[in-house]
Formats: C-alpha cells, structure tokens, sequence
C-alpha cells in the first residue's frame, strides 16, 4: 500500500476529491524483476508448448473490430459445463472476483447499508467498500487458528444488519475452510446476502453451492486467476436469478473483452491439463508445508489453497521477509495487515525448483 499525500494548497483536489478516497491508500503491487515470485498466488505454470501453438493459430479468428459478446453466452456456458453450474442458477462474469465484489457493492449501497466479512481475509472486501463509500465492518477471526468466532459474527449480524456479508472459502490470508455447519447457522441468522468466494476451489476441492437449493440469500464467486489464467482476469458469480437480475444491472456492458472469452474457452478445452498443474500444486504444498515445519521457531497454519501462511518468532517477520528479498525470493509480508497476523509471511506454492529456493532462503535467513 502506497500512502497518498493531498496537498493543503490544492483545493480542487480538496473540495471535489472524497474525503474518504483522499485519505485512501492505493493497492501497490511490489516489484519483482530479478526475483522469485511467490507472493501473489498465482500458477507458477504456463501451458505446454503444443497448447500455446494451437491457441495462437486459432486467436487469428478472433475479431478485434466488433465488440465482444455483452452477455459471454458460449464462454458461461462452458463454465457451466466444466465446473458443473446447476441449470436452475443465472451465471455472471466480470474482470476477476474485484468487479464481482464492485458490483455487487453498489448495487447494495444506499440508506446506510453496511459490508461485512470474518477478518483477517480478502483485502479488496473492505477496500472495494470504502471505493463505494459503504461502512465496512471487520469480525475478527479466533487468532489460533484463523476460525470463525461464531458468537462475534452473530452478534455484528444481529447489531449492524449487514446488506452483504462476504467469507472466503478457503480463506485468504490463512488458507483454512470454515465449517459447513458454520455457514448455515450464518444463512439462517440473517436475510443478508451472504458472499463466498471459493477462488480456491480448485485446490480444496469442497464447495459450498450445494446450499443453493436452501437457501436464496447465497451467492458463490470463483476466479480463475489462481489455476494459471491470472492474466485474463475472469471471475464468475453464481446465484438464483432473481438476485443476479438486480446486480447485472449494473455490470457495464462488455466487460469481459474479446481476448478473454475466447482465450478461457479455448483453455477450458484442455481443462485436464489445468487439473494437472493443480494436482501438482497441491502435492508440492504438502511438500513445502512440511519442510517449513521442520525449522525451528516456525508456526505453519494448515492449507487448502495454493499458498501456505506460517508466523516466524516473536519480532522478526520484517527481518525475515527482508533477509529472503536478499536472497532473491519475493513472499508477502502481511505483518502489518491485523494483529492477529504479527510475524506472519505467506508464500504461494511455485514450481518445485522454486520451492526448494525458498525452503533454502527461508532455512539460512532464521
């Protein structure tokens, strides 16, 4: 996050700027050149060489002079397909879960309403409300082990009454899936619209859109940015149609480029292949996980995504994210995010030469 300065003399920034985005601060992404990057959770994979040939061959159909479909007909439909969308739920895609949780926001902004979402996770919950200018209101998570606190959200439902309430599932900076029964017990404490966001799916392998059929106030969002296709920035949203008719309204039209809707269905093709990177990501965070265990003085939190969140000793996070830098290798730092997040570093499962990097760089910076 990059602080931003308002100059006390520039009055047209003053008086027409909001004064919540004036005291904003900025997403900033660090760089990376010349480093290992294991920060940002994506597929460190790209396809094989016979699957990037064909794509390329096959991308010189594609017309660049006409818009894009508005309503990404054949690419939902394939989504539809490939993840198993029940027939009797509407489909919405947008750039990445970031335009997702934009439009849902503003479509549910207005007399006071408020987001909601189990903390610490998603950063972008509570940015994209304050962008919005709703009040965000953050219930800490048990610190243990990164847990609901039932009682607390229970408690901020019944006190806030929430329009949108979001969880990630699995949880992102922590990597851990709250309880089925958890879930339910939210859904039927409160007419919110509660979010999930299972961009991780893939690597957990559970999902909560079974409830779908009970329960109408249930939205599921997925991305496909974290099984190779960040670049592409697609997200979808699942939900009974008489709430995804409300919030396409304000989807601006042809959000998702030309480029992107054939380039996700032609990668959808070889959906197989993703799998397989997956199932190796996932081996390899068994891998590391149990490596990092290993060294002393080291607090490993259990995953079902493709990233591992571990705390070093008391005090030294910032030294042993700047000593791995050093040594070539970028995590995140997430000191600073909450308290409940003191000395922790996140570091998102690469090929396996880069995590061998690592869990050396990690091994001589202790």
């Amino acid at each position: 996050m990059a602080s931003v300065i308002v100059d006390k003399k520039d009055e047209k920034i003053i008086h027409l700027i909001r004064p919540d985005v004036q005291k904003a601060q900025a997403y900033h992404e660090p760089p990376a050149r010349g480093l290992i990057k294991l920060d940002a959770m994506e597929s460190p994979y790209t396809w094989p060489a016979y699957l990037r040939g064909e794509w390329l061959e096959e991308l010189q159909g594609v017309t660049l002079n006409r818009y894009p479909d508005p309503q990404s007909t054949e690419l939902k439909a394939r989504l539809r397909q490939v993840f198993d969308i029940p027939a009797g739920l509407e489909m919405m895609v947008a750039n990445g879960s970031d335009e997702l949780i934009q439009i849902i926001n503003l479509a549910m902004n207005g007399s006071g309403n408020k987001i909601m979402a189990a903390e610490p996770t998603f950063s972008m919950f509570q940015m994209i409300a304050t962008y919005v200018g709703m009040e965000f209101v953050g219930v800490p998570l048990r610190e243990k082990d990164f847990s609901l606190n039932m009682p607390l959200m229970l408690k901020a439902i019944a006190e806030h009454k929430p329009a949108v309430i979001y969880l990630a599932y699995p949880n992102n900076p922590s990597g851990n899936l709250f309880t089925e029964e958890e879930i339910v017990q939210l859904l039927e404490a409160t007419n919110s619209l509660i979010v999930i966001d299972e961009s991780y799916h893939a690597y957990s392998g559970v999902s909560m859109m079974g409830l779908m059929e009970r329960y109408d106030n249930l939205l599921i969002m997925r991305s496909l940015s974290k099984i190779g296709l960040a670049g592409l920035r697609l997200g979808y949203l699942v939900g009974h149609a008489k709430w995804m008719a409300q919030i396409d309204k304000l989807r601006l039209p042809f959000n998702v480029n030309v480029l992107t809707q054939f380039t996700v269905e032609f990668a959808l093709n070889y959906y197989d292949v993703i799998l397989e990177q997956v199932d190796q990501i996932r081996r390899d965070r068994t891998w590391v996980a149990e490596n990092i265990r290993r060294l002393k003085g080291i607090e490993v939190f259990p995953s079902e995504a493709n990233f591992i969140l571990f705390r070093v000793g008391e005090g030294r996070g910032d030294r042993v994210d700047s000593r791995l830098r050093n040594k070539g290798i970028l995590l995140k730092n997430l000191n600073y995010n909450s308290p409940q997040l003191h000395d922790c570093l996140r570091v998102t499962i690469g090929k396996p030469s880069e995590n061998v990097a690592f869990l050396s760089a990690l091994t001589s910076s202790l």
